[in-house]
């Protein structure tokens, strides 16, 4: 439930930020309504991501300083809180509105980075060799019903709305067509991420440390073999002389021997991570820019405020349910089979494939009869994203690096892959813009136009196919044969 509000969290901004323009940043007598100036919309897209980069880094460390439980708790109040302030967003002006929104959304976003080692690293110590990569990849598949989640409210809340205060289009009346409570619409979707999060508090407080952490780092095997037992319900006998004797590995993250043993892992994981989220989020945050350039969604000025929610949210719940979706339950029921490197590989070339495949005969895509081929092979993408390294990036990096430093070794790799979202998110925003500076959007410099920003996506993504090779296959194997960690003690403790 973790990963469902924050992926509802993350992209719920999506659905809004049109309506925001609208509201705020009306210009009387334009003949196209408000939008977001470019610094402001790039602002309030993505602070949440900065704020989600810092928190990974920060609480993926504190995890394996006091334990995953400990931390765990505070993040999930976090995004609560916050979630429930990014909908109070208060102020007399556009610019305080704003000011305040992304204030809070920068904290919800630190809330989220927590949940990301976190979530990642708690799956990966409670889970058995054969089914550790399913357990870890269905944690991040909830991601997928989190965006479809925010879509399907977004679609209910707007029709109640659109149905409850009748407003003409903007072409026919620009003030009318935004009716005061459109204000509502926009808070209440804000709001609504804090009612997942308030459900499962209980929960996490209930769940008892993962016995490697409480075992390999805190020492204590008395106390892990009594929550393994209250967990498993079976008797567990503890070897505390054991995990006394084998203590002597302790070479700290910015260590030569670090670098030796799971340096190349570490550039892999991040790298990938990195690669692939520039092409994921800037496909994600921007669906709506890329579903207006192909007229799947209508000219802004023939709908009103609320109508508009509606059809962005329709449109981004048709590409999740089509391929969002399946894509994560794909990976959920063939990681253990096929193995990490190979999803993670077929799923990059793939994706390298069909960016070309809408790059270079763009212009034949935009002809008004074959925008329905556009959005399949677009969402073939996103199938292969998810089937492939947007979920083999996140289950990696949980499983190849010693207990000690995993959750802060998993954080620095998603911390590396939300860098490339901000590239993808703020670098598109500008990259994707017409040629012609008369067709840019309001504010913006001319772009090297969508065709070319495809391009470099695909270009992206075969960089992406590339790193993989770095990465190990940790299919059917236990943790700590894979971070070697049974090697570095005594021989006879290779059978605890």
């Amino acid at each position: 439930m973790g990963f469902f509000t924050d992926a509802y969290d993350l992209f719920c901004i999506s659905l809004v930020t049109k309506m925001l323009g609208r509201i705020y940043y009306h210009t009387p007598g334009s003949p196209k309504p408000g939008s977001l100036p470019p610094n402001v919309s790039a602002a309030v897209n993505g602070v949440a991501l900065v704020g989600t980069l810092a928190g990974q880094l920060f609480f993926g460390w504190l995890g394996d300083k006091l334990g995953r439980k400990k931390v765990y708790g505070i993040t999930l109040m976090l995004m609560c809180v916050c979630s429930i302030a990014s909908g109070l967003s208060f102020g007399s002006d556009p610019k305080m509105v704003m000011s305040t929104l992304c204030f809070f959304r920068f904290w919800l976003g630190f809330g989220i980075g927590g949940d990301y080692p976190l979530s990642a690293t708690i799956m990966s110590e409670y889970s058995n060799k054969k089914t550790r990569g399913g357990f870890i990849a269905a944690v991040f598949a909830m991601q997928g019903f989190g965006i479809l989640g925010g879509g399907v409210f977004a679609i209910i809340l707007s029709s109640i709305f659109d149905a409850k205060f009748k407003a003409p289009s903007y072409e026919v009346d620009p003030i009318g067509s935004t009716v005061p409570e459109a204000d509502y619409v926009w808070r209440i979707i804000l709001m609504v991420g804090a009612v997942p999060a308030i459900l499962t508090y209980y929960w996490r407080t209930k769940m008892p440390e993962t016995a490697r952490y409480t075992a390999l780092v805190a020492k204590n095997a008395n106390q892990a073999a009594m929550d393994m037992s209250k967990v498993l319900q079976m008797e567990i006998q503890s070897e505390q002389d054991k995990v006394v004797e084998g203590s002597n590995n302790s070479f700290g993250l910015f260590s030569k021997e670090f670098l030796r043993r799971y340096g190349k892992a570490l550039l892999g994981t991040t790298s990938t991570w990195f690669l692939l989220d520039i092409a994921y989020y800037s496909q994600n945050l921007f669906q709506k820019d890329i579903f207006s350039a192909i007229g799947w969604i209508p000219a802004a000025k023939k709908m009103n405020a609320i109508h508009e929610v509606y059809t962005i949210a329709r449109a981004q719940t048709l590409i999740a349910l089509c391929s969002t979706v399946p894509g994560y339950w794909f990976t959920v029921f063939l990681i253990d089979k096929m193995g990490r490197f190979k999803i993670q590989l077929l799923g990059f070339s793939m994706m390298t494939i069909f960016m070309f495949a809408l790059a270079f005969p763009y212009n034949h895509w935009i002809q008004p009869g074959n925008n329905i081929g556009f959005v399949v092979m677009y969402s073939l993408t996103f199938f292969f994203a998810n089937f492939g390294p947007n979920v083999t990036t996140f289950v990696v990096p949980a499983e190849i690096f010693p207990a000690r430093l995993r959750s802060t070794c998993h954080g620095i790799s998603a911390a590396s892959g939300k860098l490339g979202a901000i590239v993808g998110a703020f670098g598109f925003l500008y990259l994707a813009q017409n040629q012609d500076p008369a067709k840019a959007d309001a504010g913006y410099p001319a772009g090297i136009g969508v065709k070319n920003a495809l391009i470099v996506l695909g270009v992206i993504n075969f960089l992406g196919t590339l790193c993989t090779l770095l990465v190990p296959e940790s299919k059917g194997k236990s943790l700590e044969e894979m971070s070697g960690e049974n090697e570095e003690q005594q021989p006879n403790v290779g059978e605890v």
